[in-house]
């Protein structure tokens, strides 16, 4: 039986004190990881310095990504600046990637937002480069988007044969890559290709439940070596969306994303996900919402 992990995403705070504080309280509470988004418009920290902190201000606490836009950056200044990190962090990272999709943030930094299969074919080249940089001895690449002529990074991440990695992905062709590249698939909501929200295509237990279909279908034989996670949107009672949030919970009522009731209605669907459908890794997208789900953790942390 796959044991459940729990992950949170923080945004920011107001000093480093206070910074190092949640991520102190996050550890003490039986959360497993502290993500951390990326983007480039609203209330959030910048990725890489935050999680270094969280990392030097924790022992066992793993720091992860939920997710790195591959358009931001160059894979191989990724690969170094993981790498990194996994070293500073004594092998705690994990490294959650997508291919970037917010059209705020492509259109206030003057970036074009490519087509979504052009944004999939580079996160997939951009997922090599990754590994062949992670990896010992120089590393060469020609691809459409990316081209890397022996280059051999120092450091090399600490964890081998590379940090743990995630891959965000709520339409087919993200699940079927995620399915196949990733160490965890995090299923999320489909968005629409011009970036402007979620895709209303999306939505309910029955498009759900064909994501992990998909899932299990495309990763074939490693299947049982992945780790299947989600984020939830909504807890104990349902709230207002955050003005600054991308995230829509309206049409998800009876996924794993809304978890509304007492705490034995949350850790009673969450074994049920986890025992009938194999998701074991639950993420709080909300801050205001670890009242009521950190006693969960509590109760189910190792379980």
């Amino acid at each position: 039986m796959r044991r459940f992990r729990f992950g949170a995403v923080i945004r920011q705070a107001e000093s480093g004190k206070e910074w190092a504080e949640k991520a102190r309280r996050l550890e003490g509470s039986g959360f497993d990881v502290l993500l951390v988004p990326d983007h480039l418009v609203g209330p959030r920290f910048a990725p890489v310095a935050a999680l270094t902190a969280a990392a030097c201000a924790t022992t066992r606490l793993r720091v992860g990504t939920l997710v790195l836009a591959n358009d931001f950056r160059h894979p191989a200044v990724l690969a170094k600046e993981t790498a990194t990190l996994d070293l500073l962090s004594d092998g705690r990272l994990e490294v959650g990637l997508g291919t970037g999709w917010m059209a705020g943030d492509y259109a206030s930094a003057g970036m074009p937002l490519d087509p979504p299969g052009v944004r999939v074919e580079r996160l997939a080249e951009a997922l090599a480069v990754l590994r062949g940089l992670w990896g010992d001895g120089p590393f060469t690449f020609e691809g459409a988007h990316y081209r890397v002529r022996g280059l051999d990074q120092r450091p090399k991440p600490v964890s081998r044969p590379h940090p743990r990695l995630l891959l965000g992905a709520g339409g087919p062709r993200m699940l079927r890559l995620a399915a196949r590249e990733a160490d965890v698939v995090h299923l999320t909501t489909r968005v629409r290709g011009d970036g402007s929200g979620p895709d209303e295509r999306d939505g309910g237990l029955a498009a759900y439940l064909d994501k992990l279909r998909t899932v299990r279908e495309a990763a074939g034989g490693r299947y049982e070596r992945l780790e299947l996670g989600t984020s939830v949107l909504q807890a104990g009672e349902r709230r207002a969306e955050e003005a600054w949030s991308a995230a829509a919970s309206a049409r998800l009522e009876d996924t794993p994303q809304v978890l509304l009731g007492t705490r034995r209605d949350i850790a009673d669907r969450l074994r049920h996900w986890r025992d009938e459908h194999d998701l074991s890794y639950f993420v709080v997208h909300h801050e205001r919402d670890l009242g009521v789900l950190t006693p969960v953790v509590e109760e189910l942390a190792g379980a």
